[in-house]
């Protein structure tokens, strides 16, 4: 929607500065006329849910060349008193550069949300920020037309997983009881509690035709593992064999090492060590696959980039 004053006061009648808010946002229209505006649902980090008011558009960055970099501002029934939530909002060409300033999610960090402090801080300040930061480190880049076309396919079969609407039911197997005619396979690595629960939400939802579980553990079978050789799940296989993992679609990596690690560099070091006995691997069988890493929230984010980039194929 285009810029609207009386739009924007209709919209915004919960917040609880709304004359000042809008007033601002006033500004943006006439500093940066290509944002637009709309009410949409927010989901913050405990499942909570609020509509709010965001802006989405392009700010001009200089790196090399000129680029136009699409973001979107989410302004808090609060503001501004409260800074907004910022994320990059990349088109299907284009994928996120993770850096200083910048999540795997999208989402931004500067300086100057940390010291938002009204009236100070103001929308403008933090674009022209934005657009300083961004031209010191990119924080997208393009992808090739079949590099595109691949990330729109995975990240709407990953998006089908969630929701439980795979195909993989319509089709049929070949090749009698080999995995050559598994259309859609699951691999979870790991057995601990996240990877049994992962296994089990998959096959719930009926998201693939076939699951494996590589229990990479020493020794004897563990409860959970115990458990699921009971009940004997269809389509579920344990193995400590990587090859059993073979043809995957998606790979999902539950497991993490903490050793003896006290500071969070060796955190990460002892879980990029894990890894690299792990990933080349998978990837031998799987050359092909979505790697998923769900490990601690300290280290994930962190841990995902660097092994990937020191320990797959080049």
């Amino acid at each position: 929607m285009a810029f609207s004053e009386e739009a924007l006061r209709k919209q915004l009648g919960k917040y609880k500065f709304r004359d000042l808010t809008i007033e601002e946002l006033k500004n943006v229209n006439q500093t940066y006329p290509n944002f637009t505006f709309s009410m949409n649902t927010y989901t913050f980090k405990d499942g909570s849910q609020k509509d709010l008011l965001n802006f989405s558009g392009t700010v001009p960055v200089k790196y090399g060349n000129s680029y136009n970099i699409p973001v979107r501002l989410w302004i808090l029934d609060s503001h501004p008193f409260a800074p907004p939530i910022c994320f990059l909002k990349p088109t299907l060409n284009m994928s996120i550069s993770v850096g200083k300033h910048v999540d795997a999610r999208g989402r931004i960090y500067l300086p100057y949300l940390q010291n938002w402090s009204h009236p100070k801080s103001t929308v403008i300040g933090l674009i022209k920020e934005m657009i300083a930061k961004f031209e010191e480190e990119l924080p997208l880049y393009s992808l090739s037309s079949s590099d595109a076309a691949r990330q729109s396919e995975l990240l709407s079969y990953i998006a089908k997983i969630t929701e439980g609407e795979t195909d993989m039911k319509s089709k049929s197997k070949t090749g009698g009881g080999k995995d050559e005619g598994c259309c859609n396979k699951i691999t979870v690595v790991g057995a601990g509690d996240l990877g049994i629960a992962c296994v089990l939400a998959v096959a719930a939802k009926g998201a693939a035709d076939k699951v494996v579980l590589l229990d990479l553990s020493e020794g004897a079978a563990k409860g959970g593992i115990m458990d699921l050789e009971i009940f004997a799940l269809p389509n579920v296989e344990i193995s400590k064999d990587f090859s059993a993992s073979a043809d995957s679609k998606v790979v999902v990596l539950t497991v993490n090492s903490l050793g003896n690690a006290q500071t969070y560099l060796d955190v990460i070091q002892s879980n990029v060590d894990l890894f690299r006995g792990i990933v080349p691997a998978i990837s031998h069988y799987s050359q092909n696959t979505v790697l998923l890493v769900a490990s601690h929230p300290a280290v994930g984010r962190t841990l995902s980039l660097r092994a990937f980039s020191l320990l797959l194929p080049r």
